[in-house]
């Protein structure tokens, strides 16, 4: 069984920084990308940055120049440092894993809990 456990989320003021972080366990072959996703009250789950296990990265143009995602891959461990953050970075943030179980099998995308971030203006 695969679990994601992530943290760092809280409230701060508008401008300041946060950390994420989120750590994969259990058994499982690879994990290829690793990522936030963030959802906003009455909005859908969108993309905020991804990174795969080459460091390859992609960040949502929203966050570009602010946001910055790093992987450990010794430790299956993926954080998100957000600085100059905005009101509108406000919502919840879930961190996903896409891996292989075993190496015969298609790759599927795990979910973290989420954790609220909220930056007051």
């Amino acid at each position: 069984q695969v679990q994601l456990v992530g943290s760092g989320g809280g409230l701060v003021q508008a401008g300041g920084s946060l950390r994420l972080s989120c750590a994969a366990s259990g058994s499982f072959f690879a994990i290829n990308a690793m990522g936030w996703y963030r959802q906003a009250p009455g909005q859908q789950r969108e993309l905020v940055a991804t990174i795969t296990s080459s460091g390859s990265t992609n960040y949502a143009d929203s966050v570009k120049g602010r946001f910055t995602i790093v992987r450990d891959n010794a430790k299956n461990t993926v954080y998100l440092q957000m600085n100059s953050l905005k009101p509108e970075d406000t919502a919840v943030y879930y961190c996903n894993a896409r891996l292989k179980t075993a190496r015969w099998v298609r790759e599927s995308d795990y979910w973290g809990q989420g954790t609220q971030v909220t930056v007051s203006s």
